[in-house]
Parts: structure tokens; C-alpha cells; sequence
């Protein structure tokens, strides 16, 4: 029996296949059923075009036999099997697919699809087999034969026997090494594992036998271990079944099932399209976030099948960061697939599908939005802040797609709106969309900043995640309607009498307002009297974009660079302590100073910043105890 030898190149790409092309070795038992499940393929499209054949699928099947003894596994097909020249031709010469010039041969539009189209799977066998040997016998062929190969130093071929026609890969396991445990995929729950994972929507069965314990007949404690041939795999995926044949517990059980969470998904998305691009997608908006939701580590995407085998785990292209929460599968038989199934060669086809999946998903949440907001706010308070992030991130250019899924809390309706609802109801006087910041609802209900903007009876939304005021700053503005802190230095509220008196206040107390200012440099860039404040004596207005809240938020975190807003602190001239204020500044300079410190660490109490020091405060409350 003389040894062939692979082509010169083809012994290149065998190297490649072993060591480079495929990340993870698992893969092979993947490469393998595929091919098989082509194999079957062939004969089935036989039928369709020989009457005197007819293919009944009970007959065809795949079989995976562990033989841990012997380090052997084999993987055995019912399908068209080879002929010797086929043998030499297809395994010969790597990345010559049989299966591909089936495929252009036959031009199939029946929706079967041949899934192994580059010729290179076959030998990721040798990632994980010391020897592969290949026993096939052709459909309607009388002659059996045995390809067999150690690698790049060539095969051999030979007349073999064989009952049926078909095809077995015998697989001679390596053995174990200090970086590599082959035993793994000689054990029973492995190879199931590694079945279930890429394989189980492959439309032959997949058998194998199964080891298990049973009670044995006419004991109460002892058991027996079995063995029972098994059925692998699911073989009809559910996105492929028809929406009115399926429940929301089928939905449900598939999310489970896949381990997209605990909980419970709040929807469930089942699109199947078809057109020049076709596929096939089942989608889920959780009810929770997974633990690990907003940490780095967590890795956003769904899963992508070609034809039913899983290609990747987490294609992270089919979903923007700001749907980064949806889980669940799209499959479909028009990507353009690498040479090692683990890749696209472009990304036109993922991109149009991330696109029709991206305005789906939004189409959803507007719908579950008007139609069910119990269960829109409890997705939201999981997920707004992801949202928010998509406004704010990549220069805005999300914000207008994602603005109108947006909820905040209302002063005045004291519950979540949309920036659309409370639009809608703004006073026509009302120039602004307020809103207030700060760490929780009661808290920005207490703030002095809310009260003028109250009494004109013009509604606030209280912000109080920490992304809130950068996403609405690079919004801008919502249907013409620009946004503006109640802190702001400039609220939009006064009217032309209003706007004399203030000035009026400001000359008479003039000398009053830069004497605290120079005591205050560099903490306050101004002292004013206040346009806003009615029943609190002092308060801080920002003054520029970069607001108080912004300044704690940025602060906190990891780079504190120590930013500061340009803060104004407003007195109210029409409280008591400004009368005790004046009176102090007229007739005891040294009580005057007192006074300014204090009513500027009480504006800094009041909006959550820290005092510079507190000991010096303490003991100026003291003094006016004394």
C-alpha cells in the first residue's frame, strides 16, 4: 500500500488548521457532525430529483461512540458516503469541499442549506487525534474503502469492508500533556456538552449511548448502571417553528434553557425575514440585569448560527452598547462564513441584520411603553441607565433615536413621563424644560433651587442617576425645547418689573455683595441676590455648563482631577438672616465675616458638598451660642 503525500501547500494549510486556524480544539467534534449532516444532505436532495428513491428519515441519523479503553472516537453517518476517488480528491487535497461544488452543482433554494462549504473542518480532527481514519462506502456503490492519514506526512488509501453505505471517522485520541487534557473528549458528558452547544439544532438526530443508574428489579436501595441510546440533540430549533405554534412558556423555557438568565424575560422578540437577506432571530429583554451587568466584564451579545451550528457565542456586532441587555440568537444562512466557521469575511450581511434588529428592539420598547408602563418603568429602572449612556456616548449621535424612551420622575405628575408627555403640557410662557439634580427624589424635593420654578407652576423632572445631566446636556434640547438646570445662574423666569427691582437690590447692596465675593475668592466666582429663593436665606447657582452635580459626580470618581463648577451664591434678601447680615456688615466687620462663612458652608451642606473645614465651622456655631 503506497502512502500519498498532500500538495506542498496543502501541507501548509494542514499545519495552519492544527496550530493556527481554529481558536478553541473542541471545535473538531463541531466540523465533524456538520460534515455528516451534509452527507445526509446529499442523499436527501438524490430523492428529490430520483423518483425510484424516497428518503425516509428515520433512517438517517449520526452516531457518536466513545471507546475510552482503546483512546477512539468515532463518529459514524447514514449519509452519501464516498467512492475512492472521492476519497483521494476531497481528503487529498485540503480545502477542496465536496460540499461546495455539491452545493454549485445543484444550486439549492429549497431551504436546506449544505453547511460545510471550505474543506478544512474535516482535518480539524487533527487538533485533538494522533490518527484519523476514514471508512466510506458510496451511495449505490458495492466497494467499501479506508483513507487514513498521521497528519502532513501524507495517507494512504485502501479497499476496506463496510455494510451499508456511509461513513466513519475513527479518531485515535493524543494523549494527555502538561497544557492539553485530551481524555475530556472520550468522557460521555463532555461530548454531550460540546454537542448541545454548537450542534443541537443540526435536523439529524444526533445518538449516542448513555450511560445510567437505574433501582435494580426487585430491590428498594440498590442500583444498576445501563446503558440507553440517546438522542442528543433538539434538531428543530424554535425560531425555525411557527409563531402561532408556540407559547410564551415555550419563550420562556428556551431562555431558560439557554441560560439567558434567572429571571424571567419582560419580552420576547421572533422575527423571521425574509429577501435578499434572510434570517432568523429570537430575542429577549430581561427583566433584571445579570450581576455583572455594569462591570467590565460583562460581554454583550447574541448568538450567531449559521444554518443551525453555532458559529459564535457572543457576536457582539449584532448589538449596539446601548442594547447591550437583550440576549438571545440569530440565524441565518447568508453570512458569508471564513475558512474557519468562527468569522465573517465581511460585515455587510451582520451590519444590515444589527441594523433591522437594532430598529426592532426600539420598535418594542415604544410599544411596551404605550402599551404596558407598569412594566415599561420596571424595564427601565434595570436598564435606563444603559440608555442614557447610548445618548451620551459617540458624540450624541444616538440621541435622537433613543430620546423618546427616556422616563424621568415628575414634580407634578409624581411618577415617571416621558420627555414627550411633559412637553405636551408645557404653559405656553414656558421657555425651558426644567429639572433638578441630586441623589434621590426627597432630597431634590427639599432643594431651594425648586421653589421659583414651583410657584410659576411649571413642572420639574428630578434627575438622580449620575449619567442623567451629561446624556441631557448632550441632548440639548428636545422638540425645540432647550433644558436648564433649576441651579442655573439664569432660570428664563423674569419679567421686566422683576428684572428693574433686581437691579434696584443689587446697586443698594453692592458694597454688601463684593465684600463677601473677596472673602469668597476662589471658592465662588459671584455673590448675588437671588431671583429664586423665597423661604431659604442662601443657596449656590451654577454658572457655565459644568453644573454642582456634575462636579460631585466627577470627582468621585477614580481620576479625580479635584474639577470645579463655577458656583454663585445667591442670598435672599428678604430673610431674616439678610437682615442680620446688613446689620453685621454696618457695625461689626468681624461678625460680617463670620456670617459669609457660615452662609457659605450652609449652601455647600445644602447641596451635598463637603465642607473645606469643618473644625473652623463648628467653632464659628459656637461663637454665635456664646
Amino acid at each position: 500500500m503506497v502512502k500519498k503525500q498532500f500538495k506542498a501547500e496543502s501541507k501548509r494549510l494542514l499545519d495552519l488548521v492544527i496550530n493556527s486556524i481554529y481558536t478553541n480544539k473542541e471545535i473538531f467534534l463541531r466540523e465533524l457532525i456538520s460534515n455528516a449532516s451534509d452527507a445526509i444532505d446529499k442523499i436527501y436532495y438524490k430523492t428529490l430529483t430520483d423518483d425510484s428513491l424516497t428518503f425516509n428519515k428515520d433512517d438517517y441519523y449520526i452516531k457518536i461512540v466513545p471507546d475510552k479503553t482503546n483512546r477512539v472516537l468515532k463518529i459514524s453517518d447514514t449519509g452519501i458516503g464516498m467512492t475512492k476517488e472521492e476519497l483521494d480528491e476531497n481528503l487529498g487535497i485540503i480545502a477542496n469541499s465536496g460540499s461546495f461544488a455539491f452545493k454549485n452543482e445543484n444550486e439549492l433554494k429549497d431551504g436546506h442549506e449544505i453547511i460545510g462549504q471550505f474543506g478544512v473542518g474535516f482535518y480539524s480532527a487533527f487538533m485533538v487525534a494522533e490518527t484519523v481514519t476514514v471508512i466510506s462506502k458510496a451511495f449505490g456503490s458495492d466497494e467499501a474503502y479506508k483513507w487514513e492519514s498521521k497528519g502532513v506526512d501524507g495517507y494512504t488509501i485502501e479497499p476496506w469492508e463496510k455494510d451499508s453505505f456511509g461513513t466513519d471517522i475513527i479518531l485515535k485520541i493524543k494523549e494527555n500533556t502538561e497544557e492539553e487534557n485530551y481524555d475530556e473528549y472520550l468522557e460521555e458528558y463532555r461530548l454531550k456538552s460540546i454537542i448541545k452547544k454548537y450542534s443541537d439544532f443540526i435536523r439529524y438526530p444526533i445518538k449516542m449511548d448513555i450511560t445510567s443508574t437505574r433501582l435494580k428489579e426487585g430491590s428498594e436501595n440498590e442500583y444498576e448502571e445501563y446503558t440507553e441510546e440517546q438522542v442528543i440533540n433538539s434538531m428543530v430549533p424554535i425560531w425555525r417553528k411557527n409563531k402561532n405554534e408556540l407559547t410564551k412558556e415555550d419563550y420562556d423555557n428556551f431562555y431558560a434553557e439557554k441560560h439567558f438568565g434567572f429571571d424571567k424575560p419582560i419580552k420576547h422578540i421572533h422575527l423571521s425575514v425574509d429577501g435578499m437577506l434572510s434570517y432568523k432571530a429570537i430575542l429577549y429583554i430581561p427583566e433584571k440585569p445579570p450581576f455583572d451587568f455594569y462591570t467590565k466584564e460583562y460581554e454583550k451579545g447574541l448568538e450567531l448560527y449559521s444554518n443551525g451550528v453555532l458559529i459564535k457565542e457572543k457576536c457582539a456586532d449584532l448589538l449596539p452598547d446601548y442594547f447591550a441587555f437583550v440576549k438571545g440568537i440569530v440565524d441565518s444562512e447568508d453570512l458569508s462564513l471564513n475558512i474557519s466557521r468562527e468569522m465573517l469575511q465581511h460585515d455587510r450581511q451582520l451590519k444590515l441584520i444589527a441594523k433591522n434588529i437594532k430598529n426592532k428592539i426600539k420598535s418594542e420598547l415604544e410599544n411596551l411603553l404605550k402599551d404596558d408602563r407598569e412594566k415599561y418603568e420596571e424595564f427601565f429602572k434595570s436598564f435606563g441607565r444603559q440608555l442614557k449612556y447610548g445618548i451620551y456616548s459617540d458624540f450624541g449621535t444616538n440621541k435622537e433615536f433613543l430620546q423618546d424612551l427616556l422616563i424621568f420622575y415628575s414634580s407634578k405628575e409624581k411618577k415617571m413621563v416621558t420627555l414627550d408627555e411633559y412637553v405636551s403640557r408645557m404653559p405656553e410662557e414656558q421657555k425651558y424644560i426644567y429639572y433638578a439634580s441630586g441623589e434621590s427624589i426627597e432630597k431634590i424635593a427639599k432643594m431651594p433651587q425648586t421653589e421659583l420654578v414651583l410657584d410659576k407652576g411649571f413642572e420639574i423632572l428630578y434627575f438622580t442617576e449620575d449619567i442623567d445631566e451629561f446624556a441631557i446636556n448632550m441632548m440639548m434640547n428636545y422638540k425645540g425645547k432647550e433644558f436648564r438646570s433649576v441651579s442655573s445662574s439664569d432660570l428664563g423666569l423674569e419679567t421686566d418689573e422683576n428684572e428693574d427691582s433686581s437691579k434696584s437690590d443689587e446697586k443698594e447692596n453692592k458694597e454688601l455683595l463684593e465684600k463677601m465675593k473677596e472673602l469668597l475668592s476662589n471658592k465662588v466666582k459671584d455673590v448675588r441676590i437671588s431671583k429664586r429663593l423665597k423661604n431659604y436665606p442662601v443657596c449656590l447657582a451654577n454658572d457655565g455648563e459644568l453644573t454642582i452635580e456634575m462636579e460631585k459626580i466627577l470627582n468621585s470618581l477614580p481620576n479625580n482631577q479635584n474639577i470645579k463648577a463655577e458656583k454663585v451664591l445667591e442670598i435672599n434678601i428678604n430673610h431674616d438672616v439678610f437682615k442680620a447680615l446688613k446689620d453685621a456688615y454696618e457695625s461689626d466687620q468681624d461678625k460680617f465675616n463670620l456670617y459669609t462663612d457660615l452662609l457659605y458652608n450652609q449652601a455647600l451642606l445644602i447641596e451635598g458638598l463637603p465642607i473645606e473645614d469643618p473644625v473652623e465651622f463648628t467653632n464659628n456655631i459656637s461663637k454665635l451660642m456664646v
